[in-house]
């Protein structure tokens, strides 16, 4: 039976298996991508697991990140100081399309796994190598986790309050580093299926996040540098957080004339104000930021939410609510699902990508420490 649509699209990657020995956040990351595009996954975890599954209870008894990354793949367990173990995993990689790892560095090379020698016994296998820093001489050998290179790359020095850097509140060097390695894959796979051969990829947190902070970089060698100015933009005004009237904050954005026009005539009720010289235009309204906001705190001041966010939508601008994660869950605009958690369940964010209109099913099956061990042993040549 042909496969068409959204189906057809959720079973891309049927028949690509992928050997993964991997930990954390930012291989699982690239992992379950695959395995949402119809991949085998083959997890392989240390005798004790995979120490994500440690981080909390909160998902129905189990760790939230663990639920969130590894729905769906196989877990074999394997002790690969000892040789039958090694041996195992030899075998698997030899079946493998992709072979997939984030351990400490050097770590699989010492055990015989070096991702050029895998290639050169069987050319048509994709491996990908997750770092910290990637292979410079003087942080090849750095252990790294997700806060520790917000830091090293400078994020969290433009992230925060005036006063103190902040971290960005969700994994972001791990999430950016396992989806540059999760779209190379599928790059590296389309380029196989011409030449038929493999190739190695290296993603590494701090060069994922490093491409992210382009921008901060670019405007530094201009001579802007960035500050930590909190929620608000740095080189935009106004885009950034008022207060109304009952304390509910909200954030809108300002990008073009027109909308300052706007902004001016129909939120602040003052015509006048737009061609103001110190306001005329971004430049202006940077340099005289603190006159500006003045003005806006004082016209939210007699506003409350409704009524600001009434006077947002009439001036057709983009705006937002500062929400708490109990408003995010009762968002309009969040979809989730029913994601089975041994006997229990738990709501899961949906699949951000939606095909023909229709839904991408993520509800996929938790493996437990090494639940398909005996059954991937007994199916190995």
């Amino acid at each position: 039976m042909t496969l068409r649509g959204a189906e057809a699209f959720a079973k891309a990657l049927d028949g690509i298996v992928v050997v993964s020995v991997e930990q954390a956040v930012a291989a699982p990351y690239c992992t379950q991508k695959l395995a949402e595009a119809g991949a085998r996954i083959i997890k392989v975890e240390r005798p004790e697991g995979d120490f994500a599954r440690g981080y909390d209870r909160a998902a129905a008894g189990q760790s939230a990140y663990f639920v969130w990354l590894n729905r769906g793949k196989e877990s074999i367990c394997l002790d690969l100081r000892q040789p039958e173990d090694a041996e195992v995993l030899a075998k698997l990689i030899a079946e493998a399309d992709v072979f997939v790892q984030n351990l400490a560095p050097g770590a699989l090379e010492r055990l015989g796994f070096s991702s050029l020698v895998l290639r050169r016994k069987h050319p048509r296998l994709i491996t990908v190598d997750i770092s910290g820093y990637g292979d410079a001489p003087e942080v090849v050998h750095l252990k790294a986790y997700d806060l520790l290179v917000q830091c090293e790359s400078g994020l969290a020095h433009i992230t925060g309050g005036p006063e103190t850097p902040g971290r960005v509140g969700v994994s972001v060097c791990d999430i950016s580093c396992g989806m540059t390695a999760f779209s190379a894959v599928l790059q590296a796979l389309i380029t196989r299926s011409r030449t038929e051969v493999g190739c190695g990829i290296a993603v590494s947190l701090f060069d994922a996040i490093a491409d992210w902070m382009a921008v901060p970089l670019m405007q530094l060698a201009g001579g802007l540098e960035s500050k930590r100015v909190g929620l608000n933009h740095p080189t935009i005004s106004p885009y950034g957080v008022y207060a109304a009237s009952d304390g509910r904050q909200v954030v809108f954005s300002i990008q073009n004339p027109r909308e300052w026009n706007r902004f001016c005539e129909t939120v602040m009720e003052n015509a006048a104000m737009a061609t103001d010289h110190r306001f005329v235009d971004n430049a202006a309204r940077l340099t005289h930021r603190a006159a500006l906001d003045a003005l806006i705190n004082q016209v939210f001041s007699h506003l409350d939410h409704g009524q600001l966010c009434e006077r947002m939508r009439a001036a057709d601008l983009a705006f937002g609510s500062v929400n708490t994660l109990h408003q995010l869950r009762s968002h309009p605009a969040l979809r989730v699902e029913s994601q089975p958690v041994g006997p229990s369940t738990v709501e899961l964010v949906s699949n951000p990508v939606r095909v023909n209109g229709k839904n991408l099913p993520r509800s996929l099956e938790v493996p437990t420490v090494g639940m398909h061990s005996a059954n991937i042993r007994s199916k190995i040549r």
